[in-house]
């Protein structure tokens, strides 16, 4: 007791100097502590920061990457923090472009068309101090009042320009996180740690850099991306700091002075980095279930369904095994609910099938997706998954051949495939399409061929069922009319007179000619009695 005394008036008088500031401690940790495996860099990473540190800059890898190496896991992308800026780095590489308003990095590009990766380039920034910069009335969208302004915020803090340069270790305070808040220098194998990153890291906490409710305010984003890091590192064990998840639902709507495009971004991440069932799990356990973003809210309410859920599996499975993902097949999962109720009941009023389904897609567009993702070339291609579903149960003719061209084909038709697996559509078609997408022309038509045969068989054996239907519905209408009508033979009983009585004189009875095939046993060229109470032989 007296020696805890004794040491915290030490602490406040006699070392002042010791206690950590708000840019945190550097430490130098050497490989024999950190143990990460060079092998798991990115060469493409390595050869930017070699160029930057040749051209006499210092450069590092940063962030998320870092975080990974320590946890043994290959990064997917790679950052790189500089003290260039973002116009010197530009001048050093042959495919370098500028970007964002906000704060302004450099993508440089390596490779082309889909095998092309992005190594995004970062200048040091300079610690934030709200009273310093510039209140600004709008969001980082008004470009003329943020004309020639490198810091402002809005009235509840939150930061919309953030071009102020700075070092190192006045960046790693602007960071959120502590674990992605480490450097890690690939020539001297060294990480630069200001803010005990490794220890969280050993630890498995999640926690915030500073004072976790005033860097919500300058920037309310990171509540969603302190969601997306806890779902994607749930399965190693990491968990958000006390002090850091209490404030997180208190400042969610400060996110709706956010604009909807950032929004929509992070709700991507969510739900497209092989982590969305555990992304809506931590929305729910955080509080976070509704008030981030309307279609965000659609998703987490239909995340137990078993169409979406089925979705959402399959998304997490794809980029498990490095296959690519689109949003708008999965927004396309999460809305079909909405289209297919609309579409159920215009085809209920009378209205074809596809204006019926047309007129569905627009209704769902219009009341869910809004100005943001609506447009463009994401909403087409949700109509385009959406309005290829009917011709799926068109296997005749040139159908199957010119469906199957369609570039959106496959996305159509994984689409029916998670319809089937809930039991939506049969399994049988399902397989059908997969086996006819993937088989050659010969086999194609093959198919197509006993499609059609299985077709004309059964409208062959439903003719017969039709027939009996309607001598079914003939006699009861018959049996409705009482007992004037006698059942067949209950004819001949009814006109036979009684004994001592006179016999009535029937009327002539017409009779139907019956052809005889030559050759037949008793078939001349003669007239063909009917039988009597042979149906097939009615009376006039």
């Amino acid at each position: 007791m007296i020696k805890t005394l004794i040491d915290k008036l030490l602490d406040k008088t006699v070392r002042p100097t010791l206690r950590r500031s708000r840019f945190g401690k550097r430490e130098d940790v050497p490989v024999s502590v950190h143990g990460i495996d060079p092998s798991l860099v990115d060469g493409r990473a390595l050869d930017v920061v070699h160029t930057l540190k040749r051209a006499g800059y210092e450069a590092y890898i940063v962030g998320g990457a870092v975080r990974d190496l320590l946890l043994g896991l290959r990064p997917k992308d790679f950052d790189v923090a500089t003290n260039a800026t973002p116009e010197q780095v530009k001048a050093l590489f042959r495919r370098a472009f500028i970007i964002g308003r906000r704060f302004r990095i450099v993508h440089v590009v390596f490779g082309r068309g889909r095998e092309h990766e992005v190594i995004e380039v970062s200048t040091f920034r300079a610690y934030l101090d709200p009273a310093a910069a510039e209140p600004v009335v709008g969001d980082e969208r008004s470009k003329r009042a943020l004309a020639g302004v490198s810091l402002a915020v809005d009235a509840s803090g939150r930061v919309l320009r953030d071009n102020v340069w700075g070092p190192i270790e006045q960046d790693a305070a602007r960071r959120d996180f502590t674990i992605n808040a480490m450097y890690y220098d690939p020539e001297s194998e060294t990480v630069v740690d200001f803010h005990q990153g490794i220890r969280d890291a050993r630890k498995r906490v999640l926690r915030m850099i500073g004072d976790p409710p005033t860097r919500f305010r300058e920037d309310p984003v990171r509540i969603i991306r302190a969601v997306r890091f806890a779902a994607k590192l749930s399965a190693l064990g990491f968990k958000l700091d006390d002090k850091t998840r209490a404030p997180m639902a208190a400042h969610l709507p400060l996110l709706a002075d956010v604009p909807p495009s950032r929004l929509f971004d992070e709700m991507l991440k969510l739900l497209q980095t092989g982590h969305a069932i555990a992304s809506i799990e931590a929305l729910r356990a955080n509080g976070l279930a509704r008030g981030i973003y309307p279609l965000l809210d659609v998703v987490v309410e239909r995340g137990d369904e078993p169409f979406v859920r089925a979705a959402l599996q399959d998304t997490d499975r794809r980029v498990a095994e490095g296959k690519p993902v689109a949003p708008s097949f999965l927004l396309a999962c999460v809305l079909w609910q909405d289209v297919r109720q609309a579409w159920q009941r215009r085809v209920a009023e009378g209205v074809p099938t596809f204006p019926a389904l047309a007129e569905a897609v627009d209704e769902v567009f219009e009341a869910r997706i809004g100005d943001v993702s609506g447009r463009g070339k994401l909403g087409a291609d949700m109509r385009e998954i959406w309005m290829m579903q009917p011709h799926f149960d068109k296997r005749s003719g040139q159908s199957p051949f010119t469906l199957v061209e369609q570039p959106r084909f496959r996305a159509g038709f994984d689409f029916l495939r998670l319809r089937a697996q809930v039991g939506e559509v049969e399994e049988e078609l399902a397989h059908w399409w997969e086996t006819f997408s993937l088989a050659g022309e010969a086999v194609r038509r093959d198919m197509v061929e006993a499609v059609r045969l299985e077709q004309q068989r059964a409208k062959s054996a439903a003719k017969p069922a039709r027939s009996r239907r309607r001598r079914a519905d003939g006699a009861a209408a018959g049996a409705d009319e009482g007992a004037a009508t006698p059942a067949p033979g209950e004819a001949a009983l009814a006109d036979t007179p009684a004994p001592g009585e006179a016999e009535p004189v029937a009327a002539p009875r017409k009779r139907r000619r019956r052809r005889r095939k030559p050759g037949v046993a008793g078939g001349g060229g003669g007239d063909g009695g009917a039988v009597p109470g042979d149906d097939r032989a009615p009376d006039a």
